[in-house]
């Protein structure tokens, strides 16, 4: 019998969710994804300090001085990491904007368009490469002018039905509802245990499934921030996962069938009313849904905080 890792990849496409490199082999993912917390856990680690070398020294002859020479070594070093990955996976790697851009429709579209010019000039398609865009309102208009340019999006920070309907609304390539983050909110505020059937981060990603099919959206769902195995095997038959090194460690040691959970076809014939994602209504929707709203604002803050740590150590290095 396969192992439970090997056989949720004959039903899901399963990307890590890591941007520790050097891990990736031992599970063969077809994609990676990363973000400003695992960039920081990285830089941590001395074997990863070769990349924030090469980076610095991309930037030597820039003539950028102060906070612009730290922007132009930061965006090398996301490109950096992105590269070493695909090294190691034949599919995507998905590249974060930094989430303090969450509300600047405008600054989030620049600064997509120089790391994917970044990463063209230095030989990587943008084919292979996903953008990640924090799913706030501004956000989503910036995945739908990217879009149109050929510049594929992953929306990230997403814990709610509206935000995922206006990303496939806007057309982005991907999305990335947070399981685990959901349960941990409904943890805290209901003091209740939830198994595997009855997470609530796992029905937000059963029902954006069901709407998307059902109303014949493009866009991929891809199920991440898991906190058990149980989350994972109840969404087989997603688009994507996306699973950090512990728990693809923990799948690859299960001798286990995994049984589809998700199917399209079934999914097609259920019974689903559309929704109205116009701008008033997004916020309205999206203002009313708590777990959604504290969530979002919560993810966008540690994000950013993680990112300014990432460039105060970038500071610190090229002195």
């Amino acid at each position: 019998m396969a192992n439970a890792l090997e056989a949720l990849k004959t039903l899901t496409t399963v990307v890590a969710d890591t941007g520790d490199f050097e891990t990736l082999a031992a599970y063969t993912p077809q994609d990676a994804t990363t973000n400003p917390s695992l960039i920081l856990k990285a830089l941590q680690k001395e074997e990863y300090k070769p990349v924030l070398d090469a980076a610095i020294r991309a930037t030597d002859d820039s003539g950028a001085e102060g906070e612009a020479r730290i922007d132009l070594v930061i965006d090398h070093l996301l490109v950096g990491f992105g590269q070493k990955i695909l090294e190691i996976v034949p599919g995507r790697v998905s590249t974060e904007v930094d989430a303090r851009l969450s509300f600047d429709t405008e600054a989030t579209i620049d600064k997509a368009r120089e790391l994917i010019e970044l990463y063209e000039s230095k030989g990587t398609p943008r084919e292979r490469i996903l953008i990640k865009i924090a799913s706030t309102w501004e956000g989503i208009q910036a995945a739908k002018v990217l879009q149109k340019e050929g510049i594929h999006c992953n929306m990230t920070l997403l814990f709610s039905l509206a935000q995922a309907v206006a990303c496939a609304e806007a057309g982005a390539q991907l999305i990335s509802p947070f399981v685990g983050r959901i349960l941990d909110w409904y943890k805290a505020n209901t003091g209740e245990d939830y198994t595997a059937e009855t997470d609530p981060g796992v029905a937000s990603v059963k029902e954006i499934y069901t709407y998307y099919k059902k109303f014949g959206y493009a866009t991929e769902v891809m199920g991440a921030s898991f906190r058990n195995i149980g989350e994972i095997l109840e969404l087989a038959g997603c688009d994507l996962l996306t699973i950090s090194p512990n728990l693809l460690e923990e799948l690859k040691g299960m001798d286990a069938e995994v049984p589809v959970k998700l199917d399209p076809t079934e999914a097609k014939g259920t019974q689903v009313d559309a929704i109205d994602v116009s701008e008033k209504s997004f916020r309205w929707l999206l203002n009313e849904d708590a777990m959604a709203t504290e969530k979002l604002a919560q993810g966008i803050r540690v994000f950013g905080q993680d990112m300014q740590k990432v460039r105060d150590m970038v500071a610190q290095a090229v002195g």
